[in-house]
């Protein structure tokens, strides 16, 4: 952890009533707020994002307290007893009563600051297994003992001003650099079992190898497994770059398209979903509907694993992906990598997006040594799909689909990184 002496200090999981959060009831002054202490769940302090499990917590001191600050009752409750079925388990209903019980709810998390008054990281998403929670305060509020209650205004206040993203099913995401996407490579050579090598790097996002990340809050790996029809873009000069459709499982194709003269760290991205296009007609669409000057390469097979991981200092979400590219036409020509990709932000707080790319190159110096130390790479690269199919055309001219037209390309060109 990011400090020794977070042990040292108070955190709570603060129970109430679910209409403190959607206001669709006002609050009553013999309303119950439950304190439940718990074990510092934060991997660093301040995070952006705390998750809890709730077996994992042990035997926790509860105490209800009335809004005006009246005590109701005290116990002891196993934290795997506190919301089975994601309700108000027998030791809850004790506490509270039968009255309150149904509507309680995770309000927050509560960490006490070391310069005095608490942190409170909102209630996002709530399941009989675990909860996931974003911080909302800015700076600590409600100085005092945490029983007078003082943190509960402005914790309640501040949830109030973000409640469209907190009340809202993944709202509380938000994307920096929309339209770009940023992304090392490093080319396996040797190629591993990527299979085997997703569930040991995923491990080692579990165990806590990453300092400050762990696997993405119920998101952690997806499998993708496609084909790719790829035009090199060539021209007008400003649409320079790769038009790529993607089969969808149900009917029609994804076009991703993407814009660069060289391989490089940042490129434009763009999707279009939904397209009824016929294969034979991929071409066309291309140069008579966008008015682009294309030749096709050699389609390919792509097998993907998404390891997603998760900044807990700031909610930003990365991808670790590894895959494996092998051409339709020749299947023993194969692109192996591993690829670094900023995804997306849980947070309701701002951030300078400077951090984004600062807090990526840490995790990418992360990565080179473990991908070095497994004798996978050594240097993270750029070295995009598209160069890897101009390659193998050089290489074997037979593999150019025979409705593309080359162009002359010169042998730097060809190699297409920077």
């Amino acid at each position: 952890m990011h400090d020794d002496r977070i042990s040292e200090r108070g955190a709570w999981v603060v129970l109430g009533g679910v209409h403190l959060l959607n206001r669709t009831a006002p609050r009553r002054p013999d309303e119950p707020i439950v304190l439940v202490r718990v074990p510092p769940q934060e991997v660093y302090r301040p995070a952006t994002t705390v998750i809890i499990r709730w077996n994992a917590l042990g035997l926790c001191p509860a105490d209800a307290l009335r809004l005006g600050g009246a005590r109701l009752g005290s116990t002891r409750i196993d934290g795997g007893g506190l919301f089975p079925e994601a309700i108000a388990g027998p030791a809850l209903r004790g506490l509270v009563g039968a009255e309150a019980a149904p509507g309680l709810v995770p309000l927050c998390y509560l960490a006490e600051q070391a310069g005095g008054g608490y942190h409170a990281y909102a209630q996002i998403r709530f399941h009989p297994e675990d909860a996931c929670f974003v911080r909302t305060t800015c700076e600590p509020v409600g100085h005092g003992p945490v029983e007078e209650l003082r943190w509960l205004e402005p914790v309640l206040m501040a949830h109030a001003e973000s409640s469209t993203a907190l009340n809202n099913h993944l709202r509380y995401f938000r994307k920096h650099f929309p339209g770009t996407e940023l992304e090392f490579k490093y080319t396996l050579d040797p190629a591993p079992d990527i299979w085997a090598a997703s569930m040991e790097l995923l491990k080692a996002l579990r165990d806590g190898e990453l300092e400050g990340c762990r696997p993405e809050y119920r998101e952690e790996f997806q499998i993708h497994h496609t084909e790719n029809h790829l035009f090199d873009v060539i021209g007008p000069e400003p649409d320079i770059g790769y038009a790529s459709f993607i089969p969808t499982v149900t009917a029609g194709h994804v076009l991703k398209r993407k814009w660069f003269t060289e391989d490089t760290f940042a490129r434009r991205e763009e999707l279009t979903l939904g397209l009824d296009i016929a294969p034979d007609r991929f071409k066309a669409y291309l140069s008579e509907e966008l008015g682009l000057q294309v030749r096709a390469m050699p389609p390919f097979q792509r097998v993907r694993y998404d390891i997603q991981c998760e900044s807990m200092r700031t909610g930003h979400v990365y991808g670790i992906f590894l895959d494996r590219c092998s051409l339709l036409a020749a299947p023993e020509m194969v692109l192996s990598q591993c690829e670094l990709e900023y995804l997306r932000s849980r947070s309701v707080l701002g951030h300078d997006q400077d951090e984004v790319l600062s807090e990526m190159e840490r995790i990418d110096d992360w990565l080179r040594g473990y991908v070095s130390a497994r004798g996978w790479a050594t240097e993270h690269t750029f070295y995009s799909k598209r160069s890897f199919l101009r390659e193998a055309v050089a290489l074997r001219p037979e593999l150019a689909p025979p409705t593309s037209s080359p162009e002359p390309h010169s042998a730097s060109t060809m190699g297409g990184q920077s």
